[in-house]
């Protein structure tokens, strides 16, 4: 009995495994994650075009209605955006949401129907395929003058969509838009100063987590896939981010990796606990982690700079010990996440157009907050194809660099309207959400 059993075991764990590794290798022809497919900004096999501009290689631009600066993910052929609609329609006092006094607030709640839509695109004409109002309420909060109210990034498994609006519910859909299932129960967010919510859902298995820092009671959550129910919850002694959790799997663990200012923490995506944790971030903490080897490349860059590689298999607090590959700390970024090419890490200072290179496995200086003429302020984070490195600004202009050492630009290429939402990179297409448009490039 005992044999059979082992056998049984052994059977189910190969089974997950090969269905991991079926969906590792599919994933690569997709952008399933607004990192890509390895969360890492790189498309392994992607090659879109290097010019562009309203006249030229657009291949087509679908009008987007309301808000939001999440950004786009494709899985065949469809694309999947989320925005969120301010209907103008005057709310009943009683569906206004009375304000926490316990946290300050810079922004103003409105007093109006907002309507949380995700959007089916189909990738080769631009046509919406379906929509979907996930839900219709007034928000509790406002949010930053440069944020929206549809600000988290989708994920898929290939089967089904996973959506966040995060205090406005976490959806789940086929690829159809029928409705498999919905969490509207989880507590509402209190951002810092009113700012906003956002950040990316991440799939991992039939593990779907959920990062919910804020000013109140954060937790990271993890739920089955299929049906929605919590699997597990940790609590966390921190205030809010908008951070995207980082799984790795590394000797027979699967971790999750969640930055924050008092600590990163890696845990045990079976059951939540503590593997291990490191201080030395700042505040505010944006930017999306790396894997690199058997480490983890952390950073943010929010009224300071810090960046760092932790070994994998690190144990308990080891904030400030030798266990810490490297550290660096100069020119990290607040809102944009780093591009991990090879053995490759660029990013750029805060959220200005200064490029910085280092060898991701000694943190050596390759290259040191390199001036990008032609840029302003950036949101969105760089992505590599092709050998090519594109950096958007929030003013819709992308700069194409040959991937090297040495910056080599290759192209300026300028559309008329801002964009906040990173790229996606699929084949030959190359998507960019603006403020008002969903753009498909392609060479023509």
């Amino acid at each position: 009995m005992k044999r059979f059993v082992y056998s049984a075991l052994c059977f189910v764990f190969v089974s997950i495994s090969a269905r991991a590794d079926e969906f590792a290798q599919r994933r690569l022809d997709h952008w399933h994650h607004w990192r890509g497919p390895s969360a890492d900004g790189t498309s392994p096999r992607g090659k879109p075009p290097v010019k562009w501009d309203e006249k030229t290689n657009i291949n087509w631009k679908t009008p987007l209605p309301g808000l939001g600066s999440s950004t786009p993910i494709v899985w065949g052929d469809l694309v999947f955006v989320l925005t969120a609609v301010d209907t103008g329609r005057q709310a009943d006092p009683a569906d206004i949401p009375n304000p926490n006094p316990r946290f300050e607030k810079k922004t103003t709640a409105p007093t109006t129907y907002h309507q949380f839509i995700v959007l089916a695109i189909d990738r080769a004409t631009g046509e919406v395929q379906w929509k979907r109002v996930a839900a219709e309420r007034v928000p509790h909060e406002g949010h930053h003058p440069t944020h929206t109210y549809a600000a988290y990034s989708p994920t898929t498994d290939g089967k089904y969509l996973y959506v966040s609006f995060g205090s406005f519910g976490l959806y789940c859909y086929d690829f159809a838009g029928k409705l498999v299932w919905k969490r509207t129960d989880l507590p509402r967010l209190e951002t810092r100063l009113g700012w906003g919510e956002g950040g990316a859902l991440v799939v991992h298995g039939d593990s779907l987590i959920v990062n919910r820092d804020q000013e109140g009671a954060s937790a990271l959550y993890v739920l089955n896939t299929r049906t929605g129910e919590t699997r597990w919850k940790a609590d966390r002694d921190e205030l809010t981010t908008w951070n995207t959790p980082l799984v790795v799997e590394h000797k027979g663990k699967t971790q999750v990796i969640l930055t924050a200012t008092k600590f990163i923490r890696g845990y045990d995506l079976a059951d939540g606990h503590v593997l291990w944790k490191c201080g030395g971030l700042t505040i505010n903490c944006i930017p999306s982690s790396l894997h690199f080897g058997d480490s983890v490349i952390c950073m943010s860059g929010y009224r300071g700079a810090a960046a760092m590689s932790i070994p994998l298999d690190a144990k308990d607090d080891v904030t400030g010990s030798d266990k810490i590959r490297w550290s660096y700390k100069r020119g990290t970024p607040y809102v944009p996440s780093a591009l991990l090419t090879g053995d490759r890490l660029y990013f750029t200072q805060s959220n200005d157009p200064l490029l910085t290179c280092l060898n991701a496995k000694t943190g050596e200086v390759i290259l040191d907050r390199a001036r990008l003429s032609g840029l302003s302020s950036m949101y969105a984070s760089p992505v590599e194809a092709d050998g090519r490195i594109y950096l958007t600004d929030r003013d819709g202009t992308t700069m194409v660099l040959e991937r090297g050492d040495k910056l080599k630009v290759l192209s300026v290429n300028r559309l008329n309207e801002p964009i906040d939402a990173s790229p996606a990179v699929v084949g030959k297409q190359l998507f960019l959400r603006g403020a008002k448009h969903l753009y498909c490039l392609q060479e023509k």
